[in-house]
């Protein structure tokens, strides 16, 4: 038996429908178990994610041999008010140049030197700090 995955507490930018779309875009043949893995869900949850997807025509499948090939329907508009006009083909395009830049960073320094940078907060040199130009008090 297949050991669930670890949870995740607290908020998180993506929804878990859109962390299976971006598995499914990036392996049209992915198993589900492989899905699954990948998203830290169970295969469960991962069938419900995919027949919800299915159901509103963001996504089809069709049967081959004891596994699935997956179409994604990437003019389909996304679903809330917010993202009117934003298509499937466009949140997958911003994953994709995400997965792009991971892949051209270097590989984290594992000699244990605690001092380095880390490379995810740096940009252009300097660490990477949020700031305010308005300094009137929040309310």
């Amino acid at each position: 038996m297949e050991a669930v995955p670890e949870s995740h507490t607290g908020w998180t930018f993506l929804t878990n429908h859109a962390r299976v779309l971006a598995v499914i875009a990036d392996n049209q043949t992915a198993r589900i178990r492989d899905i699954a893995a990948r998203c830290r869900l169970t295969e469960r949850s991962v069938q419900k994610i995919i027949a919800d997807l299915e159901q509103e025509g963001y996504l089809s499948h069709t049967r081959e041999g004891r596994g699935n090939t997956y179409r994604i329907e990437p003019g389909k508009v996304l679903r809330h008010p917010a993202e009117a006009g934003l298509t499937v083909a466009a949140l997958l395009s911003l994953l994709d140049q995400d997965e792009a830049a991971r892949a051209r960073r270097p590989a984290p320094d594992t000699d244990g030197d605690a001092d380095a940078p880390d490379p995810r907060r740096e940009h252009d040199g300097q660490a990477h700090r949020p700031s305010r130009t308005d300094q009137t008090p929040l309310r």
